[in-house]
């Protein structure tokens, strides 16, 4: 009980710099601007995606969306695509590194400094555990409840470079969202003077709402998963065990979808 209670108070920071307007007005202008390249967009855009779905005859749980998809008919163009879909996300990642840095806030200070096994990936994997394996209990229950869609994960066809595609797509993922979801976006609600609690909720919803397409399924676990991962960060200034996790994640159920689809039963 003890544990959990240090985990669910706010951990103690110094208080943030006072700003004066002029400051402040940039700084809102800058998260602005980075949320409607990046993740804040993406959140509008699933916000229409369940509208649009909830609006359609069929129930929530008969839909299907996919996630990894075919992007051209043609296999070397498809692959072409992939790929630059994986560089637009590391670019996300590196634009929130490039900001915090010119701010003072160097990679080291934002918990991505050199990464070592047992500080780094060994955590992760646990948090990945912690994450994954209820989660996927969560989706099959919220789509029995009949609010979310069925997701696949991957619907990539069988050619040779289905699987490093679909890693790469784990890390770029897990890097784009950790840094700007986690380390970003609460590291300037902080500056804005934000307490802990605030900044880690602002940041738990944001990563639901990109997530809302799914459902309300994916919209909610995705808000828990972030209380976590922010929380995490917040008390341990080390994101790569959360970069590590999420790439772990994301990569199991990538391949893991396309290999066990078909053959077990309780996956749709």
């Amino acid at each position: 009980m003890t544990i959990l209670r240090d985990w669910l108070n706010p951990p103690g920071r110094p208080p943030a710099t006072p700003l004066d307007p002029a400051e402040r007005r940039a700084l809102w202008i800058e998260i602005t601007i980075v949320l409607l390249i990046t993740f804040g967009l993406s959140g509008l855009s699933s916000m229409l995606s369940l509208l649009e779905a909830t609006l359609a005859p069929e129930p929530l749980a008969e839909q299907t969306v996919a996630i990894n998809t075919p992007r051209a008919t043609h296999g070397a163009i498809d692959l072409a695509r992939q790929l630059l879909g994986v560089v637009r996300l590391l670019a996300w990642g590196a634009l929130g590194v490039y900001l915090l840095w010119r701010s003072g806030h160097g990679p080291a200070t934002i918990g991505l400094g050199r990464p070592g096994f047992r500080r780094d990936v060994l955590p992760g994997a646990g948090l990945a555990a912690l994450i994954g394996l209820p989660g996927l209990v969560f989706y099959l229950a919220a789509r029995a409840a009949g609010v979310n869609l069925t997701v696949a994960p991957s619907v990539l066809t069988d050619v040779w470079w289905r699987l490093p595609v679909e890693v790469l797509w784990a890390i770029a993922n897990s890097g784009a969202e950790e840094v700007l979801v986690v380390a970003y976006i609460i590291t300037r609600l902080r500056q804005l003077g934000w307490s802990e609690n605030g900044s880690l909720l602002a940041s738990a919803l944001l990563r639901g709402s990109y997530h809302l397409y799914q459902g309300l399924g994916g919209g909610v676990g995705n808000v828990i998963m972030g209380l976590v991962f922010g929380r995490y960060w917040q008390r341990t200034a080390k994101l790569w065990p959360l970069v590590v996790a999420h790439a772990l994640i994301d990569t199991v159920a990538f391949i893991g979808y396309q290999a066990l689809r078909g053959h077990v039963s309780w996956l749709p």
